[in-house]
């Protein structure tokens, strides 16, 4: 965490209570960013799930639960995070978030992909309290990069940026 102060903040602290460790942020894979910021709204690129440093592969329906999947959003909302910190430089900046984009690999069948995209909803409330709560939308894919499981954009409103 980017806080080295002997006292956290009450957001970092929370971050520890919930034992989440923030990871390095992602590099971009093609032609784009991350993070892109216009005034003090922050746009962060879609972040497929992983787990162990691997791309989470799986299509929910098929051979995957929506529990699983509901995991591998959780890992894309701590990837979110890391990508917000390094943009930002300090998660203290933002000031809530304001939609999340989930797509999620599934089959014709599957019907829960709102249930899937509650990993990453729920983190964000638990991370950000009452400023964590976020419009959103979620929608079930035919295929996405690599055969990822999830993938989730985010949308985040950051108090005055340096």
């Amino acid at each position: 965490m980017k806080k080295m102060m002997n006292t956290p903040s009450p957001l970092y602290a929370r971050i520890q209570e919930l034992g989440i460790k923030i990871p390095k942020a992602s590099a971009p894979a093609a032609s784009y960013v991350m993070a892109s910021h216009v005034g003090n709204i922050v746009h962060l690129s879609g972040h497929i799930a992983k787990k162990s440093t691997q791309v989470w592969v799986g299509k929910l329906g098929l051979n995957m639960t929506t529990e699983e999947g509901k995991l591998a959003a959780r890992s894309v909302a701590i990837d979110l995070l890391a990508t917000l910190e390094k943009h930002l430089g300090d998660l203290d900046l933002v000031k809530r978030i304001i939609k999340i984009t989930s797509l999620v690999n599934s089959t014709q069948e599957f019907t829960e992909q709102h249930l899937v995209t509650n990993g990453c909803s729920d983190l964000m409330v638990e991370v950000f309290g009452d400023a964590g709560k976020h419009a959103r939308s979620a929608f079930g894919v035919a295929q996405l990069p690599l055969g990822a499981c999830v993938e989730i954009e985010l949308i985040a409103e950051i108090k005055d940026f340096i």
